[in-house]
């Protein structure tokens, strides 16, 4: 229909291996910051980047709908755990596109990845697809500078303001190997869900 308001969709895909704070602390962020109508968590299928294996796609979707049960604007989108071969951001933007004729979508990433996007395949065609939303790191310092995608594209970048908190999966997950708590870096079902399936007791 002619005028009608476009939906507001955020993308934000991610291995989740496991979801932890920080990214449900970047997913209310978006929703806030963006406006947005929906939030699609898309977990990482065959990841073509990471030079290990990840967790079971069962495990992180399980650990992704039990972190965001309580935000009623975000769907787990499974279309990667699916996907044969290595998956890529712009089939997944494409799809959605095709799909969600009506909505403007924005993809969320975080500062590394912003770094990294000249790398992707199609990354041109990214910023055509989807308005780019860059969380940086509590670690992280921009001072003034762009990324190379955004300097080099005439597409705006959008900024999203994030609280200091510097977690990773990957310190979370020697952590668990190491017999070490992380109450405090991962949700209660989470943290329950990883002990009851004993994940990560050896990285």
């Amino acid at each position: 229909m002619a005028g009608a308001t476009l939906r507001r969709v955020g993308v934000m895909g991610g291995a989740f291996d496991p979801p932890h704070l920080a990214h449900q602390a970047l997913a209310q962020a978006a929703c806030e910051q963006l406006q947005l109508d929906e939030l699609r968590l898309v977990p990482t299928g065959q990841a073509w980047h990471k030079p290990r294996a990840l967790t079971p796609a069962q495990h992180r979707l399980a650990m992704v709908q039990l972190a965001f049960a309580e935000m009623p604007q975000v769907t787990v989108d499974q279309r990667e755990t699916q996907r044969h071969g290595p998956s890529y951001t712009i089939d997944t933007l494409r799809e959605l596109a095709d799909s969600l004729p009506r909505a403007q979508l924005f993809l969320i990433i975080g500062a590394d990845q912003a770094r990294a996007l000249t790398s992707w395949k199609r990354w041109q065609d990214i910023l055509q697809t989807a308005t780019i939303c860059v969380a940086d790191r509590a670690s992280t310092i921009r001072a003034g500078s762009q990324f190379d995608a955004e300097a080099s594209s005439q597409t705006a970048f959008w900024h999203l303001n994030m609280p200091a908190l510097d977690i990773s999966a990957t310190d979370i997950r020697h952590r668990i190997s190491a017999n070490m708590s992380v109450s405090t870096l991962v949700c209660e079902p989470v943290a329950r869900y990883i002990a009851a399936h004993h994940l990560y007791q050896t990285v």
